[in-house]
């Protein structure tokens, strides 16, 4: 994977399940999206971004959450994002 343009930021090793995520999956040797670094970095300002997309992607519609997430994930391959 490309190194990210904001070094400290994917340097950031904090105890947060992010860091751990990222941790993990690199351990497997697993792309991974790289805003869970942004996530990682600074928790207090992500949360409200973590419960709108859950809002967006979990609430009531006449899409089901796995559809949803199916549309997603095909976007992003389509965007040559690992999702």
């Amino acid at each position: 994977m490309d190194p990210m343009f904001l070094s400290d930021v994917e340097k950031h090793e904090g105890d947060d399940n992010y860091t751990k995520a990222i941790q993990m999956m690199k351990g497997m040797g697993s792309e991974y999206p790289q805003i869970l670094h942004m996530f990682a970095f600074r928790t207090k300002a992500t949360v409200h971004l973590e419960r709108f997309t859950q809002e967006i992607m979990r609430e009531e519609a006449p899409l089901s959450p796995g559809i949803r997430e199916l549309i997603a994930a095909y976007t992003s391959a389509l965007n040559h994002c690992p999702f």
